[in-house]
């Protein structure tokens, strides 16, 4: 990626965004230089390690990484052979050194998440180095008495000095003859040495050594002589403290010394973990996804959402909802042209595009709908923006131009290209055609192209053209103001004119202006607000076929339940039905038992002996009827022939043969035509044939003088749309034409799908295809009818 188009797309924003999530300095580092991966497997790689990151912050919190500091300045130090660090360098080493070690037991024993686990079994746990900078340190960085047996021995003999020399000092001042000597009956310091303040009218009384005078002359502070020797004692001592700290800290220094490979990796390792954490946090305060990585080269990003217009500077979600936007290219269409008014959101579409491609391709969720999908684009180019250079001598079309040859000479099959108001800054007529031919020739390297443009020219060539589509940038015609969602399959209005009332224009004015417009113009203009009056049409009826959908949808389901209870009901029932019967053969077999047992040789007993049997007998073919289920009667379905009534088990109705074909038939159920399998459907018993219904017998051809090849479906509702179809393609059979033309528009795409699906299944057609452009490109689908 270039450095112009991170500039452009704001790439280092979102640098800083993740910098502010970070906890320690090396994170906060490795974020300020988060860059695109160039590694397609380390791109998957980072982005599964955040999603296993965003699991650890949902179920366990953030690793405890924020000990970890940048030690690189404090271990070269310790290069010199014989060096040490003070003790508070030492607490910072410790404090990164813990952070591994907290961080390999929080994350090390985690299987379900495999790429944190093993990150973390590489962190090294120094546990010798950690134990001994512990023992030897205090809270504050100062050396522990246990630090070594000498030390402590040094400091005890210290301790015992100062309190004999301050026992003597203070008697010394205590005395009731040498009151009026001290200034004040205080023990303090002066250069290291115990003293005593004497007024400087009285020195000779105390016999000793002046270390220091007052500011003012009138005391002086006076070591006596009675001390001397305690106080070169007790600085003999301090020395001797001194040297052993100093050996310690060496010693100390020596350890780390040896570590100092697996410190700075640890410290690598971290960072990295932080970065991730970073991401993880931005992830969940931006609800951010990883979106399906595809091979083929689309992108598909669903209720979108720019980062920047979802978080401030400080990570804080900003006031105001951030209007999410569906963006699709490829793979039929190769090129996206998005129109409309101007702040409707186009640039800002492109910029969304780009950085969140930017952003996946290093690593990091974005902002989306789970369900998108995503090309790892190679290569990102923008051209956003006017940027005039006064320094090159550029004009904005200039500087375009020169962006867009750059462009030219690095796009591939693997490139996203997004350009702004391609075309513009010059005769609009020239512009739309040089416009056309960048496309053309971006077309021609397999890039994925998203422009944006006001030019009516290019805004043709996207209706008319294979592989490139027209976008329309929502404008609402009650509040006139932009919507920023974009409608795909119609060009979209600059809506200039409406813009200028809005803002207060005088009439006057405006009505001239649009006196100014040729003809032409304003035919185009009526065409656009036609198309999208039918497209605001089309979907209000979509949401109406929608919701009635999903009423259906819940009463199949509520019917399907009540089956399904009525069933257990009737399960239960029989159950309970033959568990009586199960204790009266329980309770006649006994009774047969005691008969036997008890059995004479009379006629009498032989007669009691057969009834009780058969009685039994009856009884347990009771029971099996009522375990069993019922067998259904069949009848083969092989003789199956048109005017038969046959059930459609799955639908829980009845259907009349219109006509076989193979293993298939077409059934009239409630009026409309069905296609299925002679395997889901059953015969009736017994079985019955609809009333005065005969097989047609068809002679000949059939010809209908009112019958042209060429079917108009636009403007129709899918439903209709499909009857019509249907019966035009049975009429072309029936006239013996092998190839016909269909004209359902572009709109958003939906009659033209609908349209090519049906075609795409039925046995009579052998090909279809768009028109050519000159004749209506993807507005008509050109049929292939098989020879009759």
């Amino acid at each position: 990626m270039t450095d112009d188009t991170l500039r452009v797309l704001e790439y280092d924003k979102i640098r800083a965004l993740i910098t502010g999530f970070t906890v320690s300095g090396p994170g906060g580092e490795l974020a300020r230089q988060l860059t695109p991966l160039s590694n397609e497997s380390e791109v998957r790689a980072a982005l599964s390690a955040a999603a296993e990151m965003a699991t650890l912050l949902r179920d366990a919190g953030p690793p405890p990484v924020g000990g970890c500091c940048d030690l690189r300045p404090l271990l070269a130090e310790l290069h010199a052979e014989g060096s040490w660090l003070p003790g508070e360098a030492l607490l910072v080493v410790l404090a990164s050194v813990e952070a591994a070690g907290e961080t390999r037991h929080f994350l090390a024993p985690r299987a379900e998440l495999p790429l944190l686990a093993a990150m973390a079994q590489e962190l090294a746990p120094l546990k010798a180095l950690r134990d001994e900078v512990r023992h030897c340190l205090g809270p504050r960085g100062e050396l522990l008495d246990r630090a070594s047996f000498a030390l402590g021995e040094t400091r005890r003999e210290i301790l015992n000095l100062r309190s004999r020399i301050r026992r003597t000092l203070e008697s010394l001042l205590g005395e009731e003859g040498l009151a009026a000597v001290f200034q004040e009956r205080l023990v303090t310091e002066r250069e290291g040495r115990y003293v005593v303040p004497v007024r400087s009218d009285h020195r000779g009384r105390i016999k000793g050594f002046i270390h220091d005078e007052s500011a003012s002359g009138q005391t002086l502070f006076v070591e006596p002589v009675t001390i001397l020797e305690a106080n070169n004692d007790l600085q003999h001592q301090r020395r001797e403290e001194k040297r052993e700290e100093e050996r310690i800290l060496r010693r100390l220094a020596d350890v780390i010394r040896g570590a100092v490979g697996e410190i700075l990796a640890n410290q690598a390792l971290l960072a990295q973990l932080d970065l991730l954490a970073a991401v993880g946090r931005f992830a969940r305060q931006s609800d951010a996804v990883v979106p399906v990585l595809v091979e083929e080269p689309l992108l598909d990003l669903r209720h979108a959402r720019h980062p920047l217009l979802l978080l401030a500077e400080d990570g804080r979600h900003r006031d105001g909802a951030a209007v999410p936007v569906t963006l699709q290219l490829g793979p039929v269409s190769h090129t996206l042209v998005i129109s409309g008014p101007n702040t409707g959101g186009k640039s800002v579409a492109l910029k969304t595009a780009g950085l969140l491609v930017l952003m996946v391709r290093s690593g990091v969720p974005i902002p989306c709908h789970p369900d998108s999908r995503l090309f790892l684009f190679a290569r990102v180019f923008a051209d956003i923006g006017d940027e005039q250079s006064i320094a090159a001598s550029l004009s904005t079309f200039s500087g375009h131009l020169t962006r867009i040859r750059r462009i030219l000479a690095g796009a591939d099959a693997s490139s996203l290209v997004l350009l702004d108001e391609v075309g513009t800054g010059t005769d609009p007529a020239e512009g739309a055609a040089l416009a056309m031919a960048i496309l053309d020739a971006l077309h021609q390297r397999g890039a994925r192209t998203m422009v944006t443009t006001h030019l009516n020219l290019v805004k043709g060539y996207a209706q008319l053209g294979a592989g490139v589509e027209n976008a329309a940038v929502e404008f609402d015609p009650q509040t006139l103001a932009p919507t920023y969602r974009l409608h795909y399959g119609i060009p979209g209005a600059s809506n200039a004119f409406t813009i200028a009332r809005q803002i207060g224009l005088d009439a006057e004015l405006l009505a001239r202006a649009e006196g100014y417009l040729g003809q032409g113009e304003r035919d185009g203009l009526q065409v656009m607000e036609e198309l999208n009056q039918l497209r605001r049409q089309s979907a209000v009826d979509l949401a109406e076929a929608r919701r009635l959908r999903e009423r259906a949808r819940q009463e199949y389901e509520r019917q399907r339940q009540l089956r399904s209870e009525f069933e257990a009901e009737k399960k239960s029932r029989r159950q309970q039905a033959a568990n009586k019967i199960e204790e009266k053969v329980r309770a006649a077999e006994a009774r047969l038992a005691a008969l036997v047992a008890d059995a004479g040789t009379t006629p009498r007993d032989a007669r009691k002996r057969a009834e009780t049997g058969r009685a039994l007998s009856e009884i347990r073919e009771e029971a099996r009827s009522l375990r069993e289920e019922p067998p259904r009667p069949q009848h083969p379905l092989n003789d199956t022939r048109p005017g038969e009534i046959l059930r459609i088990p799955a639908l829980h109705c009845e259907g009349e043969v219109v006509r076989v074909d193979g293993s298939e038939v077409e059934l009239s159920v409630r009026g409309k035509k069905l296609r299925l399998a002679l395997t889901a459907l059953e015969a009736c018993t017994p079985r019955r044939y609809a009333e005065g219904k005969t097989t047609p017998k068809v002679h000949g051809s059939i010809v209908r003088d009112s019958f042209q090849p060429r079917l108009l479906l636009v403007g129709k509702r899918v439903d209709e749309a499909l009857v019509l179809l249907e019966r035009f393609v049975d009429d072309a059979l029936l006239q013996g034409s092998s190839e016909l033309e269909i004209v359902h528009g572009a709109g958003e795409g939906i009659l033209r799908r609908v349209v090519r699906d049906y075609l795409g299944g039925h046995r009579a057609v052998v090909s279809f295809h768009a028109a050519d452009i000159a004749a209506g490109g993807e507005n008509i689908t050109i049929v292939g009818l098989r020879e009759p």
